[in-house]
């Protein structure tokens, strides 16, 4: 995929818009009016502009280069409000609606007994202090949100990475006062290398979306104990909005029927299989909505691979099944269990 322009998914109030950086660096101040946050991919973006939350997912993009992502309010709006937390941990920008919200943390958290340890701290540090922004703020409700933890599927203390965010990330939910299933997020969580910061970035809103699960899936926070002690905490999906336009956000999705993982070492049956649970949570989402509103062809889609040697593979079998999509963009990335070689979010 070669982006210089912007490619657009307009949601409402909400768009989302992938260009080059550089792109986005060029523009005036009148095109930067409206974004509530930037994302980039391998490295934060250089986007020095006073307010504009920038967030990274410190994972590779295999089809382009110097991309990101940009999250702004579309259309007349009243102008954005910008902070950060008390601890300048998280800067964040707000419209009345909508808020979005960056940070990133390194593990070394004082007082922490070894690796696990503080892994579990900074998991919980960064989620209770996301839960103070929108409480003093006012956009209490978590929409969308985007983890990314280093070695993510390595051993820590005897328990796999993920295993320790989870129980991390369901502790902050229950001091917050938070419920820990069926109102709670779409979500992803994915690995990043080793060294690298714990990173998230977020939606929020001051009205509640709506959340959707997957008829062919377990609720993730409804996982047997052999998954781990604690669950994971986000909805398949959720849609947010005007009812007649509003947003789809499908966490990330993978080769999972019930609860158990599928087409073991079988790059392109999980790709496929990935894709008709993404078509499985479009069919409810307009089942839920009442209407014909979202279409599996006009998602704008971020695949995950675990090995960058797999890309053609999952290319041609996404192409095969959708045809042609607005945007792709297509990372490196460990996926939260090692049998799972792929993995799919996207926006509609």
């Amino acid at each position: 995929m070669s982006i210089t322009a912007p490619s657009l998914a307009y949601t409402g109030d909400l768009q989302l818009e992938y260009a080059t950086c550089d792109y986005a660096v060029a523009q005036p101040s009148s095109w930067w009016q409206g974004v509530l946050g930037v994302a980039g991919f391998e490295k934060p973006p250089l986007i020095n502009r006073p307010g504009i939350p920038v967030a990274a997912s410190l994972t590779p993009c295999l089809n382009a280069s110097n991309l990101c992502e940009v999250w702004r309010v579309a259309g007349p709006h009243a102008p954005l409000s910008s902070d950060e937390s008390a601890h300048a941990r998280i800067r964040y920008r707000h419209s009345d609606d909508l808020l979005f919200g960056a940070l990133t943390l390194t593990e070394q958290v004082s007082g922490a007994r070894g690796e696990a340890d503080a892994l579990l701290r900074a998991t919980e540090l960064a989620y209770q202090e996301i839960f103070q922004v929108l409480e003093s703020t006012q956009h209490r409700h978590l929409v969308r949100i985007w983890n990314y933890l280093p070695q993510i599927n390595a051993q820590a203390d005897g328990e796999e990475r993920y295993r320790h965010f989870n129980a991390a990330r369901q502790m902050a939910f229950r001091k917050c006062g938070r419920a820990t299933m069926g109102t709670v997020p779409a979500a992803s969580a994915l690995g990043t290398p080793a060294g690298s910061p714990l990173s998230i970035y977020f939606l929020a809103a001051r009205s509640a979306p709506r959340m959707i699960e997957n008829p062919r899936q377990t609720s993730a926070y409804h996982y047997p104990p052999k998954f781990g002690r604690h669950s994971p905490v986000f909805s398949r999906a959720c849609v947010w909005g005007d009812p007649r336009r509003g947003k789809l956000f499908i966490s990330g999705t993978a080769s999972i029927v019930g609860h158990e993982s599928i087409h073991r070492g079988n790059v392109e049956a999980q790709t496929r299989e990935t894709l008709v649970n993404i078509n499985a949570l479009v069919d409810e989402a307009n089942r839920i909505v009442g209407a014909q509103r979202y279409s599996t062809h006009e998602l704008m889609l971020k695949v995950y691979v675990r090995n960058a040697s797999d890309l053609p593979t999952v290319k041609a079998a996404v192409a095969e099944v959708l045809g042609t999509v607005p945007v792709m963009v297509f990372l490196q990335a460990d996926v939260c269990r090692e049998d799972l070689l792929v993995e799919i979010e996207a926006v509609g």
